[in-house]
Order: C-alpha cells, then structure tokens, then sequence
C-alpha cells in the first residue's frame, strides 16, 4: 500500500513539471511572436496623371458596300471584271442585254425629229399648243425612260474598291442575285459597343488606335465619325462608328481588330505591381501601410497597369502613405515592422 502511494506522489510530481513547462514554453512562444521585428523596404506613394482607357474588338467592315444589280431582268451580256479586280468609279462593269436600250433609243431620236417639226408648225400657227404638247411629253418621257435603260444597261461603278464577289457568267439571265459586289478598302468603317457609362465623354472626332495581330508592330489611327444617339437596353452598350484611312491597303474587310480608346486623363495612385498580395483562394487584392512601424492590409482593387506600376484604388490609401513594397509576404495585419534602405 505505502508503495502505490509513492508511485502517485511521484507521478503528480511529473505532472506538475511537464504542465508547467509546456506554460514556460508557451509564454515564450507568444513572446517571440510578439516581440519579432520584420524587416522591410517601404516607399510613398505618389498620384500620376494617366490616360484612362478601354480596350475593345471589333471587325473591320468596307466603308461602302454595294450590290451591282441591275433594276430589270435580262440577259447579262458580258461582265468586265472578275474577283479581287480594283475599280474606279464610273468603270463599266457589266453590259446587259442591249436590244430594249436600243430601240428606245431610235424612238427617241425620231421624236426629236418630229419634235423640231412641230416646233416649225406651232410657230407658224399650223397646229395648237395642245398638240405640240402632246409630242413634248412624249419625248421627255422617252428620254426619261432611254435614260433608265441606259444606267441598267451599262453598268458602271459608283465609287472605286474592288470586286468582293461574282454571282454570274456571260450569257447567263440575271435573275435576281447581285451580279457583282463592290467595296470601299482605300477607307474602311468599324462598329464597336461601348459600355453606357462612358458615354458622356464619347465624342465625334475623337482619335482611336487599331491593332491587328497580322501586324504586331504597327498601329492604326481611326476617327470617331458617328456616336449612336441611344443606348442598348439589353448589353447597356451604345455604338459608335469609327472612319478608317487604309491608303497602304493593309488592312481589309472582314479583319479582326483591337481597339484602344483612350476617355480622360486622371491623376491616379500608382504603385510597383508586385508590392500587390492575393488572397488564396479569393479575387481579394491587398497591400501592407507602414503605420509608425505598424503594418496595416488594406483592400484593393487594381485599374489599369503599366509594366510594372499598377493603379491602386481604395478609400483607406492616400498620397504619401508608406506602402511596403518588399518583404510584404511575411506580414499580417499588426506586424511589427522596420524598414531598411527606404526608397
């Protein structure tokens, strides 16, 4: 009996012990915590003046396309150009049928015969007025219809571009189908949809530069030349219509492009772009502030960045905070800090 009493004397003993060194060590550990220093470079933030700007796609179109279809039906005589051939305007593209024209042609050259006839008579009081009003109307008529058949006969271009498309062969009866499609390239157009918050600041005559991944290295002017007067209710977008010289011929229809329109120039808190933490698992953007060597996070959200700077948005940062921008990985919010070679 006095034996078991030994072994637990003896083992409350170590208990004892083992508790009050597991509370040494844990005060200790708190301590260090509390007392640790981290080390890190810090620098003050400064506001820039940056040009705010949207990116945007688009798909280039001709800035004049047109249907080369005659207004009545015939038989295509002889169609003078093929796909892909550069036009002027007023170059004779396609010849139809020409028997229609021609025999309004001959009646119309006869009733200006019988026209300067009837002039001679009326003014020497042969016939009425009403007769040789009658022959008039029937001349202008003629003409006025000779005219028409002429312009849908011989069809020419109204402006210059190139053939996109040939529906017909010679010989063959329009029926229809275009015969041919001509577009603008020397000047393309472009729709682009822009978010309706801006759209107090989208103005005509404005400047836009176009990017092309087939020319990497070379960049495009255009020209706002119609804002769209409403906006769409279903995207909340509106559109705008931009003026694209394309002398160098490089660009063509149907191309995708880039768009970089620049809206207003701001002054912005700019900041080195790694000075920036994520939070796992979270779109959550933070930064550390020196505060008197006190580290504060604060939430974030990143506008648009140049290389290596970052615009930095939120209410809690200020010009001349002290952001850290190196060893920022190691803090939590409270950490004690020193910073060295202070930039």
């Amino acid at each position: 009996m006095k034996t078991v009493k030994n072994a637990m004397l003896i083992f409350s003993v170590l208990v004892f012990v083992a508790c009050d060194q597991t509370q040494k060590s844990d005060n200790s550990t708190t301590t260090t915590q509390e007392s640790r220093v981290e080390q890190v470079q810090t620098s003050p933030l400064s506001k820039t003046t940056i040009s705010r700007t949207i990116d945007l796609s688009t798909t280039l179109q001709g800035y004049e396309t047109v249907n080369i279809s005659p207004s009545l039906s015939g038989k295509i005589e002889h169609i003078f150009v093929e796909v892909g051939a550069t036009v002027s305007k007023g170059q004779l593209l396609v010849r139809m049928d020409q028997n229609q024209y021609n025999t309004t042609k001959l009646t119309y050259a006869n009733l200006g015969v019988e026209l300067a006839r009837m002039e001679a008579l009326k003014e020497s009081g042969a016939i009425s007025q009403q007769t040789y009003d009658r022959t008039k109307l029937s001349y202008d008529q003629t003409k006025e219809n000779m005219d028409f058949l002429e312009r849908n006969t011989y069809i020419k271009a109204p402006f210059s571009g190139v053939i996109a498309a040939k529906n017909y062969e010679d010989g063959e009866l329009y029926a229809g189908q275009p015969i041919l499609v001509l577009t603008q390239i020397n000047t393309l157009k472009a729709i682009i949809n822009i978010p309706e918050s801006n759209f107090p600041i989208i103005k005509k005559g404005q400047k836009v530069n176009l990017h092309s991944e087939i020319y990497p290295d070379k960049v495009f002017p255009a020209t706002i030349e119609v804002v769209y007067p409403t906006i769409d209710a279903t995207t909340h977008t509106f559109q705008v219509k931009l003026n694209i010289p394309n002398a160098s011929l490089l660009l063509r229809p149907g191309m995708f492009v880039r768009t970089t329109l620049t809206l207003v120039k701001v002054d912005a808190i700019m900041a080195p772009y790694q000075a920036v933490l994520k939070l796992i698992g979270s779109n959550e953007r933070y930064v550390f502030i020196n505060e008197n060597g006190i580290a504060k996070r604060v939430s974030v959200t990143l506008g648009q960045r140049f290389d290596d700077m970052v615009e930095l948005l939120s209410s809690e940062l200020s010009e001349g905070d002290d952001l850290v921008t190196l060893g920022q990985a190691k803090l939590v919010d409270g950490s004690k800090i020193n910073v060295v070679n202070k930039n």
